[in-house]
């Protein structure tokens, strides 16, 4: 099964062993309901690890893993990646889907032209901004006026583009 990215592990907190996760698109219900995690360092290095704790705190999440009781052991895993099996995640709910599976879709207009897939997703204060790369780049915000459909399925988002932005 893929792993799927659920956050980055940031600085150190405390002396304790706490860490900053940072990125997540994960409830607090839902990464204590994971436990065990993979942990993926910037030189690709692969652990397996357990969440112990995990508060949240300022816009991100501090948690600790079982085995890292002190801070100079924690600053080991800074800045490396958690990942988890897609399988394991918690469904996104109604009218919602994760990043991930938005990513490599197909991005059509409503009246059937293609613009391209879908390569990455800008998160803003606003709305994110979906990334499309076909014959040009379209930065096209996601939102409420603009998607129309997203179609796992058949793998395909149809959205309707607001005025002026194909004159950009």
């Amino acid at each position: 099964m893929a792993l799927v990215r659920i956050g980055r592990i940031g600085r150190a907190h405390g002396l304790d062993g706490e860490m900053a996760l940072d990125d997540s698109p994960l409830s607090l219900e839902d990464l204590k309901a994971l436990g065990d995690v993979t942990w993926r360092g910037r030189d690709g290095a692969e652990r397996p690890l357990t969440l112990t704790a995990i508060r949240p705190t300022l816009g991100r999440f501090l948690v600790t893993f079982g085995g890292f009781r002190n801070r100079g052991a924690a600053r080991t895993l800074t800045l490396g990646e958690l990942y988890v099996e897609a399988d394991r995640l918690p469904d996104p709910g109604p009218g919602t889907a994760y990043a991930f599976q938005l990513i490599g879709l197909a991005v059509d207009t409503e009246e059937g032209r293609r613009l391209g897939v879908l390569e990455s997703i800008l998160p803003t204060g606003a709305h994110p901004v979906y990334i499309v790369r076909g014959e040009r780049e379209w930065l096209i915000p996601a939102n409420e006026h603009v998607l129309r459909k997203v179609d796992l399925t058949n793998g395909v988002i149809v959205v309707a583009l607001p005025p002026g932005l194909e004159d950009l």
